[in-house]
């Protein structure tokens, strides 16, 4: 797991190499209250900025030809903020939801989500599970959005799992490896992040997708969310094209995965 601070989207530089796409991009939606406090309003208004973001970076990513895109979208930890603003986000993600899926679906794009989803409100997981429904047959890009979503209960949760499936006989611990732990995570399919993407200058991964950044190239941006767009997608993936992914490998000898 590797990071870099961003250059500006207008140092990128020169065309993207299609074959050298990552074929699974994650973002770490930072910014939104600090974005709304330098305007002088408040924080729900960051977050009602963001969608624009959301909506710029979703297309950019399906016109790219990215197969995969993870927007980390609500945190176990961000049930602990105020109420009205918890209320309110649920909400815009209601609203989101709503106002996208004609965009989604023209643009070939699949919805899918992670974390412990029983969590959001009984109107947010109706729309969740209609807007995955009719997106189901798309083969473009799959939006995976994490939602109630934690690193670590993820993996307690997959860690309880497995312990219940060895107290049935169902599984020899000795038998146990990296792959079929997998099989137990939220999303066993999903591949893990090629690049991910950290807006707002912070330097920390803040519990998202631990299992699965091992390897993953991070790159930090200064720029708040509700500013991002896809300048900056393709900023971060050009820095990504210029690096040696080396899977702890000796420099020159990484040849593939």
């Amino acid at each position: 797991m590797r990071s870099r601070r961003a250059r500006r989207p207008s140092d990128a530089g020169g065309a993207l190499n299609p074959a050298g796409l990552p074929g699974h991009v994650a973002v770490i939606m930072d910014g939104n209250g600090r974005w709304a406090r330098r305007r002088g309003l408040p924080r729900v208004a960051g977050h009602a900025a963001a969608r624009e973001a959301v909506r710029s970076v979703v297309t950019a990513g399906a016109e790219l030809g990215l197969r995969y895109l993870t927007l980390y979208t609500f945190s176990m930890e961000n049930w602990e903020r105020p109420r009205a603003e918890v209320a309110a986000l649920m909400r815009l993600l209601d609203q989101t939801l709503a106002e996208q899926a004609d965009e989604m679906d023209r643009n070939n794009i699949r919805l899918a989500a992670i974390g412990r989803l029983d969590a959001l409100p009984k109107y947010v997981q109706s729309r969740l599970q209609r807007t995955i429904e009719r997106l189901a047959r798309n083969d473009g890009l799959t939006l995976t959005l994490a939602l109630s979503y934690g690193g670590r209960t993820e993996i307690l949760d997959a860690v309880r799992a497995i312990a219940e499936a060895a107290r049935r006989g169902e599984l020899e611990p000795a038998s146990l490896d990296e792959r079929a732990f997998r099989d137990f995570l939220c999303a066993p399919g999903l591949p893990d992040p090629d690049l991910l993407i950290r807006t707002s200058g912070e330097l920390r991964v803040s519990n998202f997708l631990l299992w699965q950044i091992a390897y993953t190239e991070i790159y930090v941006t200064d720029t708040l969310w509700p500013d991002f767009r896809k300048a900056d997608l393709l900023a971060a993936i050009a820095d990504y094209q210029r690096r040696e992914r080396r899977f702890g490998r000796v420099a020159g000898r990484s040849g593939g995965r």
